[in-house]
């Protein structure tokens, strides 16, 4: 018997004189859990059936109707519906509401994903290459996310490198970007070495013997560190470089071959009686510093420390690149700054870099690549053959912005919160966690660096402050070789203010306790 007559059949009750009620209503479940039971193979069977007949349609023709289809495969309404829409899900058939079915327009095929495995082979064939004959080629991004990782909503970032959107210049980006998208020309191309007027404004920063000529605008920080590393380095070649430093300057060195070699900083910045022996042990002929607010220790390097490193790098034969990228941290409470290593340099032994970034927003990626002699021209061809240029209108707004009254201001704000920022870092950290270290309280830049206690793991911890609800980074990525002990640096310039600091570091209190 076919279940949908049955189960017509089985809907009828029977009169109440002939059949007691209790075997009528039994009667109706068997026959339920019949259709059931059966449902499946029905519809099954239904779709083979139908997906053999496909063939017999045009794209687009209409398929027989649902009673005919009932008639034919002799199964319930249901089982029809549900065989039509496991087509309809694979594709094969499109349904109607009051129309019908359809069988679908036939797609084209899809090509299979590409396969990018001959890469893996390629890329590493080329880096072996590359070792054995010159230095080992290494991209790896990950010290650099670990500060511009952004966390999640519910997460105090005490990770970043820039600035709370509190202490950024949004109203005069938004009023500089605007004057300059109403400047003549504003839309055309720049010239390739950058808008003369920003050159100029940069030039009269660094101060000393530099002029426009010797500035090469480019886009941010790290593309300049990126440029110079390129021009001044080969692979395989030894680059000095502070230790602890920038991560993402070790990451751009590597990336070129290059052989970061650690001379170690101390308590007045970069160790000279170190520095000169490692020039003589390493032939190298760059070195890599930050003389001012050192990221991460924030040091700055002493007035006698700065002509003992340039005495030394002349005397090798080597070229400073010096960056600067905390001019315009300083904090409330600091002295006056000593001017830049490039306006001591009338030899071009200095390539400076000088970022508006850090002082305004993540997204002004507008920086000054300061050199003198040849080696300019070779700066500028790898700027020309990497990035042509630097997009006019952001230069233009750039040079907007410091140009107007409100940039002063901005500077004066920015070392107020950063100080303020500071002092409430420093004494919950001392409260809370007086186990970890704190060498040196800096006055300038936009965090402090932590030494851990003996034996602790430091990406453990950064694991566990994450779950606790506050964002860190690893000192392990500052180090170019072993870590000579564990830190961490927690940025005070990305929170909000001091209640977001004393609830993030009371979180770091919990992620201590649980580690």
């Amino acid at each position: 018997m076919v279940a949908g007559k049955f189960s017509e059949k089985a809907s009828t009750p029977a009169p109440a004189s002939r059949v007691p009620v209790r075997t009528a209503i039994a009667s109706r479940l068997i026959a339920l859990l019949s259709i059931f039971m059966n449902n499946g193979s029905s519809v099954d069977n239904v779709v083979k059936a139908l997906k053999g007949d496909l063939d017999r349609y045009s794209p687009g023709e209409k398929l027989p109707s649902s009673r005919a289809l009932v008639e034919r495969f002799g199964v319930s309404p249901v089982t029809v519906s549900r065989a039509l829409a496991v087509l309809a899900a694979q594709g094969l058939v499109r349904t109607r509401p009051g129309s019908g079915a359809f069988r679908a327009p036939v797609e084209p095929r899809t090509p299979n994903p590409p396969d990018t495995s001959w890469q893996e082979v390629s890329l590493s064939a080329e880096q072996a290459a590359t070792a054995a004959e010159h230095g080992e080629r290494t991209v790896d991004a990950s010290s650099v996310l670990a500060t511009l990782a952004v966390p999640a909503p519910d997460v105090i970032a005490m990770n970043s490198g820039y600035l709370y959107s509190g202490l950024q210049p949004e109203r005069e980006l938004a009023s500089a970007l605007a004057r300059a998208g109403r400047r003549p020309n504003a839309w055309t191309s720049p010239p390739i070495e950058g808008v003369e007027e920003l050159r100029a404004w940069f030039a009269r920063q660094i101060g000393g013997a530099v002029r426009a000529a010797d500035v090469l605008i480019t886009a941010g920080g790290q593309s300049a560190l990126t440029t110079a590393l390129r021009a001044l380095t080969a692979p395989g070649a030894p680059v000095l470089v502070e230790s602890p430093t920038y991560p993402g300057m070790l990451a751009v060195a590597r990336a070129c071959g290059a052989r970061p070699v650690p001379v170690p900083v101390g308590v007045d910045g970069l160790r000279t009686d170190l520095l000169e022996k490692a020039f003589r042990a390493t032939g190298a002929r760059l070195l890599v510093c930050q003389p001012l607010f050192h990221n991460p220790t924030g040091t700055v390097l002493s007035q006698k420390g700065r002509a003992e490193v340039l005495h030394i790098a002349r005397s090798a034969g080597a070229f400073v690149l010096e960056d600067d990228f905390a001019r315009h941290l300083a904090h409330a409470d600091a002295a006056p700054v000593p001017a830049p290593l490039a306006a001591d340099d009338p030899d071009g032994t200095v390539v400076h870099v000088r970022s508006l970034t850090k002082a305004t927003s993540p997204s002004l990626r507008v920086a000054a690549l300061t050199a003198r002699g040849p080696v300019m021209e070779r700066l500028r061809a790898i700027q020309v053959v990497e990035n042509f240029f630097v997009p006019r209108p952001l230069q233009e707004a750039a040079a907007e912005l410091v140009a107007a009254p409100g940039w002063g201001r901005h500077l004066r704000t920015v070392a107020r919160g950063l100080h303020e920022r500071r002092r409430a870092m420093v004494a919950a950290l001392a409260a809370e966690v007086p186990e970890l270290s704190l060498a040196r309280v800096p006055v300038g830049g936009l965090h402090l660096w932590l030494r851990l206690p003996e034996g602790t793991d430091d990406t453990g911890l950064v694991a566990a402050a994450l779950r606790a609800g506050v964002a860190i980074a690893p000192g392990r990525f500052y180090f170019p070789a072993e870590a000579p002990a564990p830190h961490v640096r927690l940025s005070f310039a990305a929170t909000a203010g001091t209640t977001e600091i004393a609830e993030g570091v009371r979180r770091l209190r919990s992620a201590l306790d649980r580690y």
